[in-house]
Parts: C-alpha cells; sequence; structure tokens
C-alpha cells in the first residue's frame, strides 16, 4: 500500500471531517479512496474506458398504459444475457417500481436502459453503472470455470 500525505486548509479540512462524519466513515485515509475510486470509474464511464459494467436500473410506470407491462417484459427477455433478476413493487393503484440488475458489455447495459427509459409511459428512470472488470476463473472446487465480475481497486 502507498502512502502520500496531503494539505487542506484549516476550513477545508473542518468541512472534510463532517462530510466524514455524516457518511459513517471512520477515517480519512478510507474517504479519501472512496472519492478518487468514484472519480475514477466516472471517468472511465465518460470516456467509454468500462468494457464491463454491473448496474442497477430502476424506473416507474403506469401499469395501466397500453401493453407497457408487456413490452417492457419484453425488452427484458430480448436481453437475457444481461437481465440478472427484476424486482417489482406496486406503489399505488396505477404506479409500479421496477429494479431491474444488470451485469455485462457497459454498451449493452446502457442500450437496454435507453431502450426501456424511452418507452412510452416510463418515468423517473435512473441507471447506476458501476465498471467492472471481468475474469474467467477455474476454482479448484468446481469442475467448470465461470466468470467473476471484479470491482475496480
Amino acid at each position: 500500500m502507498e502512502r502520500f500525505t496531503i494539505s487542506l486548509s484549516d476550513e477545508l479540512a473542518k468541512e472534510f471531517d463532517q462530510w466524514i462524519q455524516a457518511r459513517g466513515y471512520s477515517n480519512r485515509s478510507e474517504a479519501v479512496r472512496d472519492l478518487l475510486r468514484k472519480e475514477i470509474e466516472t471517468k472511465r464511464l465518460v470516456q467509454d474506458q468500462a468494457i464491463y459494467g454491473v448496474a442497477t436500473l430502476s424506473y416507474v410506470y403506469n401499469h395501466h398504459e397500453r401493453n407497457l407491462a408487456e413490452r417492457l417484459t419484453n425488452l427484458q427477455h430480448e436481453a437475457h444475457d444481461v437481465v440478472v433478476s427484476s424486482m417489482h413493487v406496486h406503489l399505488d393503484h396505477d404506479d409500479c417500481l421496477e429494479t431491474l440488475f444488470l451485469r455485462g458489455m457497459t454498451q449493452k447495459i446502457r442500450g437496454l436502459a435507453d431502450r426501456l427509459s424511452a418507452e412510452t409511459g416510463v418515468r423517473h428512470s435512473s441507471l447506476n453503472l458501476i465498471p467492472v472488470k471481468l475474469a474467467a476463473i477455474q476454482h479448484s472446487h468446481h469442475a467448470h470455470s465461470h466468470t467473476h465480475f471484479h470491482p475496480h481497486s
């Protein structure tokens, strides 16, 4: 592990300590590591350097909208290699919240999110995408190899 020192003004250090406390960090180092990870992940996503990712896509829709639930389900089935699972919640008599758990190629995840979000009747969609490294693994306790999705650093 590499160590480095940074200098902060008294005011910035005080605000940073308040930020750390509000979020429940036990020390400055872990907070700085998380901030750096987030910034680097954002750069990877913005510059299309993240080939693989894991994600959640949440959206609200009116289930009375003509054939909307069926269209959404069909889009999910078309992307069965990306959709890991879904959770469906009834918010009220009309509206539903769905959250999809996704993994695979970032471009395919974004494409599915765009198609689902663009369906007439879908509102308030939000994609939370995290870049990962893909590794094919052969464990000694398994007869077959499989894929792991590892977060960066």
